[in-house]
């Protein structure tokens, strides 16, 4: 029992750490994102921005009416936005035939292709095109995020695209294949960093390898599937806290299989605490591991 106690210890000195790094405060963290890219958009100036069915939405408002508070590069104020007053009026003026409003965010789209509202974007939302050279918009129907970050795309062709009585339409293009081969590669690595860690601990007969490799593949599987579907739902920040918790409770739950199936001989306690040592060590490297080529390779993991 003893031990137990000083384990779990260990592992919470090890942790804490980790838990520190993670800052909090009232607005910490990333934000829900909508992206929406332009396939096939020609190259004739285009600005777009998304309509919100509310009046505002974090920072972003609809104009009030005052010139101080007028979002273009004509105002002091704003004088590093790209665009200017006739862009901005054009949008402000703009009425929409659901009462959606303009929150005076606007993006130059026909060079970069994508819109990219990173911060507090509105839900639900309209994309609205503005060409300034021919005056005409296009407008999307009513759409909503579907996960942390939701990327959209709308197929164009030139300036018409799908447009039908100036409406576009948008798809749902979210990459689930590049998220199942990041999965697929975090379990690799993971799984391969604890099979190099357990070599310096000298398990390197082939029933202890086919132990390690059973008992890491179940867990990192597991592990990894449902950080996916918290990083889909709730994003990075929400991925790397419970990262840490869920890597806890694999590191108890391998310590205790390991401690009974690993052992050549379960009875001698010198063999049993290098079992739980290699559980501990093997994880933590790994966590740690995983944490630094997150920010390294952020595709990835």
């Amino acid at each position: 029992m003893k031990n137990v106690k000083r384990f779990i210890a260990a592992m919470l000195l090890v942790l804490l750490p980790l838990f520190c790094s993670i800052t909090a405060s009232a607005d910490s963290g990333p934000k829900p994102s909508v992206k929406v890219s332009f396939e096939g958009l020609s190259d004739e100036l285009c600005y777009a921005t998304l309509l919100s069915a509310n009046k505002s939405t974090g920072p972003a408002s609809v104009w009030d009416g005052t010139e101080e508070n007028a979002r273009h590069n004509g105002n002091e104020r704003y004088s590093r936005l790209p665009y200017g007053y006739e862009i901005w009026k054009a949008f402000v003026e703009y009425e929409d035939q659901d009462g959606f409003y303009f929150l005076q965010e606007i993006w130059q789209v026909n060079e970069t292709k994508e819109l990219d509202w990173n911060y507090y974007p509105p839900n639900p939302f309209k994309v609205l095109l503005y060409f300034p050279e021919s005056g005409r918009f296009l407008v999307s129907d009513t759409y909503e995020r579907y996960a942390f970050d939701s990327y959209f795309s709308v197929e164009l062709t030139g300036n018409e695209g799908t447009a039908e009585n100036g409406n576009i339409r948008l798809y749902r293009s979210y990459d689930y294949g590049r998220e199942a081969v990041s999965l697929v590669v975090r379990i690799i690595i993971t799984i391969a960093i604890e099979l190099v860690i357990a070599g310096l601990f000298g398990y390197r007969k082939r029933r202890q390898w086919m132990i390690l490799v059973g008992v890491n593949t179940a867990t990192q599987i597991v592990l990894n599937v449902l950080l996916n579907v918290i990083n889909y739902n709730s994003g990075h920040q929400a991925f790397a806290v419970n990262y840490i918790i869920f890597e806890f409770f694999v590191i108890i739950i391998e310590a205790v299989i390991f401690r009974l199936f690993l052992c050549e001989d379960c009875s001698d306690k010198k063999m049993g605490r290098r079992a739980v040592i290699y559980a501990l060590v093997a994880n933590v490297v790994s966590l740690i591991g995983g944490i630094w080529l997150a920010e390294w390779i952020p595709g990835v993991f």
